[in-house]
């Protein structure tokens, strides 16, 4: 019987970027890195072949700017993926600059096979590839023999018993008619776009052969460790079906951490519910979390919050203080602007895994949607919803608040639509009564659960929430006070 040919996939040591390639590089595969100028092509290479290069595995990388590898390299050792033990025993960088001053295609292709043949590297690097095209057309041969030259040093690069790149400043790849894009095994597209005042990072792969990519665009940044991809959240059918059969069987419940809020939910809230705690400014949505968050302590359930609003040094000088000093609850800084939805999942995702918590904190999702890069927050809500829909998969129980002018004319359950994301929803209002503002909220929704219809004034104290009496009641004493009272202080 015949067996399969297993391909080895080779990690390329960019986080998140095996994700995106359905496991990493295949071996001796050829790829194209493509982007406009300072999208990061070059140090994506670097980033791989730093990775990847040992003494078993040489690197040869080619360069034909007009600037000496001595000055790239001096930039890209900022970088903390760079190992200057590297250069020379592992890495070895040659410059085609002189090659192409008479615009020769043989010359140039001759050069690098020579250098191949020399060095027998695992790992070819030619950067930018583009610039030997654009130097050639400059030359005096014809279109003709710029494609041949194309096709050729392509194949040749095919044959090697290397894993190749060729880095250029392709816009479009997935458009291109050069052979050098149907040749290639992997093709990954590197792009960067100002949108109000907004520089967002994406990254795509647009090919890639023998294996199953994440398909669309991902966002990436480059920091002083070299580039971090964030892959796009996408939920696989199967996913979706085992959540929804989790949830719709689970019987475990969490407590709220405010006395008599979990009976009006029926028991306490779900494992792996999404609430939503809606309400204007001031009414006591941020305790409320906070209350959640300390009876996960108490029960050694630990808990991380995302404050969209405050800074972690406002956070600190509340009541939060205390429960982070624990060890018990994880802040995530989310203050930098510019985010995506998918870098702020990376960062809940890994502060999860590694307290192992089972309780989050967002805080709030009107400030989300504000820190959120403007090209982001126009698909605001579905990015949530996968990313609501990942975290409960986990089995994490969720608290999210939301700013909610109250107009006291209508009833709403948030300010853009993402009511539907939620398990359960609490409403909080204000309502006049007696010549005072009173606090005022009811549970609108548990999913799948009976719950209290009332709606109940409560107070905000020391000690934290504590929940009144109903409405109704309130009001039946109210008004049995005043039938009590004689006529001029009824009146008065």
């Amino acid at each position: 019987m015949n067996e399969n040919l297993n391909i080895r996939c080779l990690a390329t040591g960019v986080p998140g970027l095996d994700n995106l390639l359905g496991g990493g590089l295949p071996e001796f595969s050829f790829n194209v890195i493509a982007g406009a100028p300072g999208s990061g092509k070059t140090t994506l290479a670097h980033q791989i072949m730093f990775s990847l290069a040992n003494a078993d595995n040489r690197a040869l990388f080619f360069t034909v700017l007009g600037e000496p590898a001595l000055k790239m390299l001096r930039y890209q050792q900022q970088f903390s993926f760079f190992d200057i033990n590297k250069i020379n025993e592992s890495i070895r960088f040659v410059n085609l600059s002189a090659d192409l001053v008479d615009g020769s295609f043989d010359r140039v292709k001759a050069r690098i096979e020579e250098e191949v043949k020399d060095y027998a590297p695992s790992l070819v690097f030619v950067d930018s590839f583009r610039s030997v095209v654009r130097s050639a057309k400059r030359g005096e041969q014809g279109v003709l023999d710029l494609q041949r030259f194309v096709q050729r040093l392509a194949m040749q690069m095919t044959s090697w018993q290397a894993t190749t790149f060729l880095i250029g400043e392709y816009l479009s790849p997935e458009s291109e008619s050069s052979p050098v894009f149907t040749v290639a095994d992997g093709i990954l597209s590197l792009s960067q776009n100002l949108h109000h005042n907004s520089m967002v990072r994406k990254m795509q792969v647009v090919k890639i052969r023998g294996q199953a990519q994440a398909p669309g665009l991902h966002t990436f940044r480059i920091s002083d460790h070299g580039i971090e991809v964030f892959p796009r959240v996408i939920m696989e059918q199967r996913e979706a079906v085992e959540s929804a059969e989790k949830l719709s069987t689970n019987e475990e419940r969490v407590s709220m951490g405010t006395p008599g809020l979990d009976h009006m939910l029926g028991g306490g809230l779900p494992v792996g519910y999404s609430l939503l705690v809606v309400g204007p400014s001031g009414s006591g949505k941020t305790i409320l979390a906070t209350e959640f968050l300390a009876e996960g302590v108490r029960k050694d359930e630990p808990g991380v919050i995302a404050a969209f609003e405050k800074s972690p040094s406002q956070l600190l000088s509340t009541k939060l203080s205390s429960l982070v000093q624990t060890g018990k609850v994880g802040v995530i800084d989310t203050r930098s602007l510019d985010l995506s939805v998918d870098e702020t999942l990376h960062d809940l995702i890994g502060m999860i895994a590694r307290m192992q918590a089972k309780r989050l904190v967002i805080d709030s999702l009107s400030g989300f949607e504000l820190a959120l890069a403007p090209e982001f927050s126009e698909d605001f809500r579905g990015s949530l919803y996968r990313m609501v829909a990942k975290l409960t998969g986990m089995g994490v129980t969720i608290l999210m608040t939301s700013e909610l002018e109250d107009r006291f004319t209508d009833l709403r359950f948030s300010p853009f639509g993402s009511a539907f994301l939620a398990d359960a929803i609490i409403v909080q209002r204000y309502t006049e009564i007696g010549g005072q503002l009173k606090r005022v909220f009811s549970v609108v929704k548990v999913r799948g659960s009976e719950h209290s219809k009332d709606i109940r004034l409560f107070d905000i104290t020391e000690a934290g929430i504590v929940i009144g009496g109903t409405l109704s009641e309130y009001d039946g004493i109210m008004s049995g006070r005043a039938h009590r009272l004689p006529l001029t202080e009824r009146n008065g």
